[in-house]
């Protein structure tokens, strides 16, 4: 509950989900437990939700490296999965392998304005003739794109149109595709999940939970003034945030042509305190962060945590083993970040002038603070991991949680939303 006026957090509740019922259930509960009044219609709600998985988006371009390229990091900007990247012109083989990756959006991309447009319309007819019902966004090039929507259109497939990603070689402009992307997630996926019965649900929810994390994190860079990374540790995957403050030498000739993306976010599937323990230690073995001896006991306690992800520590040894496996999934997503694995970069991200690390997630927000400190010291002292370290970041933990609220603020309550992240700032 926010005080949209002073932007102050004002009460907050967190209860169990209920998605083995009907998520909304969980949904009133909380809000009946953050406050009295919040239910009488008169306080608005802004809601977000990963809708059991979060947007998985395959993105189909023109060439590897520029177009595809291009798509991929707006995806990863949307806070959406990538699940697929494909370039070039669909064949069976293509197709069989984009429907495999059980993407909720397909992003359509190809070409710069004026520029190539036969591989877009290739694409186009290819899903036109497959009858295609899996939303796309067409956001290629533009003297093309008012046909294919009709063509796509004419065929049955739910399509959006938004501004070419890549409209000049080297100039990347996510914004149009980012915000189409999200309103295809509400229109069209969010109320297919099974969530809750009934239109309610739909109606309720304003965005992505990550792109909602996204969003606050771009506000909270703005109030900064700087470079920072958010780290989110989840039970399941493990999401790293970065902006940066764009390098006027990236519009020489040196300039990727894909475009650079300033603001990126990657998720790391196999990182996880509870679902995807065992992926941690198999990570952080290869990353040779686990030595021989202490493999073993992390192995067996990672089977714990798979086989009941709601299971709590009861004591301070079982807290450190979560201490341990956050540490581990946060630093090994941190190497893939900065090393550019996932984000569409092949030189990576450069963290140096980092000024704030952010830790958020459960196993974080309710660690002592001891243990949550450790976390992300064992982040900016990984000295061993290939990427360059932030050379001055002060780490601090989201312990309210409020950059999803942040981010569901910003648009419509843009002042409150900056004053709740300003805690964050010290």
């Amino acid at each position: 509950m926010v005080d949209l006026a002073g932007g102050g957090l004002v009460s907050a509740a967190a209860v169990p989900t209920t998605v083995a019922s009907d998520v909304l259930h969980g949904l009133d509960a909380a809000v009946g437990a953050a406050g009295v009044g919040l239910g009488s219609g008169e306080v608005p709600w802004f809601v977000c939700s990963s809708a059991g998985g979060g947007l998985r988006l395959a993105v189909i371009g023109y060439e590897p490296l520029v177009t595809a390229q291009a798509g991929r990091r707006v995806g990863l900007s949307a806070g959406a999965d990538v699940v697929h990247v494909a370039a070039g012109r669909l064949g069976r083989a293509e197709l069989t392998a984009l429907r495999a990756a059980r993407a909720d959006v397909v992003l359509l991309v190809g070409g710069t304005d004026g520029g190539d447009a036969e591989t877009l319309t290739h694409n186009a007819t290819r899903l036109a003739r497959a009858r295609w019902r899996v939303p796309v966004v067409l956001a290629g090039n533009v003297d093309v794109r008012d046909d294919l929507h009709g063509l796509l259109a004419g065929a049955g497939v739910p399509v959006t149109v938004a501004d070419n990603v890549l409209p000049r070689i080297g100039v990347l402009a996510p914004v149009s595709a980012r915000a189409a992307i999200r309103q295809v997630f509400l229109r069209h996926v969010i109320g297919g999940k099974g969530l809750s019965r009934g239109g309610r649900f739909a109606r309720l929810v304003r965005a992505a939970t990550p792109d909602a994390v996204l969003s606050g994190v771009e506000v909270l860079a703005d109030v900064a003034g700087g470079d920072l990374v958010v780290v989110d540790v989840g039970g399941a995957t493990t999401d790293v945030y970065s902006v940066l403050t764009p390098d006027e030498r990236a519009s020489g000739p040196g300039r990727e042509v894909a475009g650079e993306l300033w603001r990126a976010r990657t998720v790391e599937g196999d990182l996880g305190v509870r679902w995807s323990a065992p992926g941690v230690v198999r990570a952080a073995v290869e990353e040779r962060l686990v030595a021989a001896g202490e493999g073993d006991g992390l192995a067996a306690e990672a089977a714990v945590r798979a086989a009941d992800p709601g299971f709590l520590p009861a004591d301070a040894v079982g807290r450190a083993v979560d201490a341990r496996f956050a540490a581990l999934a946060a630093t090994v997503a941190l190497r893939r970040h900065a090393r550019g694995v996932g984000t569409g970069e092949r030189s990576g991200r450069d963290l140096r002038d980092v000024r704030l690390l952010v830790g958020s997630g459960g196993v974080l927000r309710h660690a002592p603070d001891g243990d949550a400190a450790g976390v992300l010291d064992a982040v900016l002292s990984d000295h061993a991991g290939g990427w360059a370290l932030p050379r001055a970041a002060r780490p601090v933990v989201d312990a309210d949680y409020v950059l999803a609220a942040a981010g569901l603020l910003a648009g419509e309550h843009p002042v409150a939303a900056r004053a709740l992240l300003r805690p964050l700032l010290g």
